[in-house]
């Protein structure tokens, strides 16, 4: 678990049938007050060498920072316009990884965050991602 958050904290994300394929996804708060979200990686989330999918990890560090950008969005839907992902180390099943996402721009239709995805202290993961403010589904 991600130091300073009790097991207890962690609530299940509703974040849509792919996220629920990938996860559960898992949210918190940091003390300081950021949100965390978290995957327990079990083996259905490796890949043929034993080592979580890039592909994993990359779409928690996508949903933590879509969700950072629906909220500073009024939570208006936001859709990723381009996403960059830099794997800087590897995880394998039973690991807790986590995610924490910062908004860095906002103009009025598009967002900029950045967002780290850890396994304990040890970095494995970051990206950086351009968001597109869209209409709502039930508004032209």
């Amino acid at each position: 678990m991600r130091q300073g958050i009790e097991q207890t904290s962690w609530k299940a994300l509703k974040a849509g049938p792919f996220m629920d394929r990938v996860g559960p996804v898992l949210k918190a708060r940091s003390p300081e007050g950021q949100s965390i979200y978290a995957l327990r990686a079990d083996a259905s989330h490796c890949n043929a060498i034993g080592m979580v999918h890039g592909g994993v990890i990359t779409s928690l560090l996508d949903q933590a920072m879509a969700v950072e950008a629906w909220n500073a969005a009024d939570r208006r839907p936001v859709v990723t316009l381009q996403m960059d992902t830099r794997f800087i180390g590897t995880a394998r099943a039973d690991e807790h990884l986590t995610a924490s996402a910062t908004l860095r721009h906002a103009t009025l239709s598009t967002l900029f965050a950045d967002a780290e995805v850890h396994s304990g202290e040890r970095l494995i993961a970051t990206a950086t991602a351009v968001m597109k403010i869209v209409a709502r589904k039930d508004k032209p």
